[in-house]
């Protein structure tokens, strides 16, 4: 069906709690559209976030909820067309689309692109891209997979020359099995560490890196692209591109390398004072302070400066967006802070991920004692599919417990993680861990076991049952001995 889009004005997005959808959401109302959007269980930070926009929300999928008609429904990837309002506009001919084809349409257009990939760090490195190009007065169109903190919400529209959008490999709509990031039109593509990810639709790391060479496919041979010099399989995607590529890491190859790390001390919730020596080749650019954990968002923020560095920002521009830059929701996030009990969120469900928020964690907090609090809840977490790469990823910590699969129903049980192997593995190596099924399990027994000096990290892609808030709750109660402090 051939879409006016220039005649759109009342749009409906079906399946809108996601960060994806919900950033879309947000884009469109702020471009002066009148818009509506349903879901089956939307919840904080989205939830929060689509409220104060004024989008009329409908909890659940029905046919009704498509009235009025709609001049174009916004299809999320997390629907099928057996959908009751898929079903619905399928009928009426309401015209519809992805949601990357909508960002494409309504903001890409007449753009720079700047598209953020790879398999971990994506949201983080997109929100600083954003927040420096913001700070730069550059005015950017930004669409990212996480809460900016800065900004208060996953987007911002912008009229300046640059859109940065957060690439998911992910497939695209139920009629378009393709991943999202080849809708981006990029002029320039940061490509972070590629791994194997995705089980649910993804066999194996073959099939992973030909999405990520479709999205190479479309970067036109003037456009850039920034690679990761530590990552082998972002290294060999990166030969396939005949345009300009310039290459960061920690790597004696990368041409944008950091040297001679350097962490804050720990405790409390306050900056980490993380700073590294930058080099391009031989050449000493400068000492660079960033206000994150951990030497991956070292990593990540090389990318970033390389990429500025290349499109015409100063160092020092660089420099003061930094000192100002709060940070992503769930992205190692202080929650709060209970008799020298932290209390941290964050995002990590890959093993890499998780191994690499310990290790972070770890240099901040030197000598407390470290709780791996996680929620398999992601396709991929919930599987087999890295079974024994959990056993090495938890070693960081000092105390692990395991909550029970998120939905186990719909993981066909060969496939299940198996829990009590995992914590069986762990106990092998020394740490440790045990499987508490629920969070009040989880929360009954930190609440007795806990001291002072410690840090409970929870890691989950989802909501983990409000844990944080009674973790906080439970510990604060007078007969802890213990105040809050956010």
């Amino acid at each position: 069906m051939k879409i006016s889009f220039e005649k759109v004005k009342k749009i409906h997005l079906i399946a809108v709690g996601g960060m994806g959808m919900g950033s879309l959401a947000g884009l469109l109302k702020e471009k002066g559209f009148e818009v509506s959007g349903s879901d089956a269980n939307i919840y904080p930070p989205m939830s929060d976030q689509l409220q104060k926009l004024g989008v009329r929300l409908d909890e659940g999928y029905r046919a009704e909820n498509l009235l009025p008609r709609p001049d174009l429904v916004v299809v999320g990837n997390a629907v099928s067309k057996t959908n009751p309002e898929v079903v619905a506009l399928l009928q009426n001919e309401i015209p519809y689309c992805s949601m990357p084809e909508a960002l494409k349409e309504f903001f890409l257009k007449g753009k720079k692109s700047l598209v953020v990939a790879g398999t971990h760090g994506k949201t983080t490195t997109a929100s600083i891209l954003s927040w420096l190009l913001t700070e730069a007065s550059l005015d950017p169109c930004c669409f990212v997979g996480g809460i900016l903190k800065n900004f208060d919400r996953s987007y911002r529209f912008g009229n300046g020359p640059y859109c940065v959008t957060e690439g998911d490999e992910y497939d695209t709509a139920f009629f378009d099995k393709g991943p999202k990031f080849v809708h981006y039109n990029p002029y320039a593509v940061l490509l972070g560490p590629v791994e194997f990810d995705h089980a649910d639709i993804y066999k194996d790391l073959p099939q992973v890196l030909d999405a990520f060479e479709k999205l190479i496919g479309v970067l036109p041979e003037n456009g850039l692209l920034v690679a990761s010099a530590d990552n082998p399989n972002t290294i060999s995607l990166a030969k396939k591109f005949k345009g300009n590529v310039i290459t960061y890491g920690f790597s004696p190859e990368a041409q944008f390398r950091a040297e001679s790390f350097s962490f804050g001390p720990a405790g409390g919730a306050g900056p980490t004072g993380t700073s590294f020596r930058l080099f391009k080749l031989d050449q000493f650019l400068g000492v660079i302070e960033s206000p994150m954990m951990g030497e991956h968002n070292i990593q990540n923020l090389l990318g970033v400066i390389a990429l500025l560095l290349q499109i015409g920002l100063s160092l020092d521009q660089m420099r003061r967006g930094l000192k100002t830059f709060q940070g992503v929701k769930r992205r190692q996030e202080v929650r709060g802070v209970v008799s020298d009990i932290v209390v941290i969120d964050d995002f990590a469900h890959h093993p890499t991920a998780i191994a690499e928020t310990l290790k972070a964690i770890r240099a901040r907090y030197k000598g407390y004692k470290l709780w791996a609090l996680f929620e398999p809840r992601s396709n991929t977490s919930r599987r087999n599919t890295f079974q024994e790469e959990f056993a090495s990823a938890f070693q960081g910590a000092d105390q692990v417990v395991i909550a029970d699969l998120y939905q186990p129903e719909k993981i066909p049980e060969g496939e299940r993680l198996d829990i009590s192997k995992l914590v069986g593995s762990l106990q092998i190596k020394g740490i440790k861990a045990r499987f508490l099924p629920t969070v009040d399990e989880i929360v009954a027994t930190v609440r007795q076991e806990v001291s002072s000096h410690s840090v409970l990290l929870v890691m989950s892609n989802g909501g983990f049952g409000g844990i944080h808030d009674k973790l906080l709750i439970s510990l604060g109660e007078p007969s802890h001995g213990g105040s809050f402090h956010s």
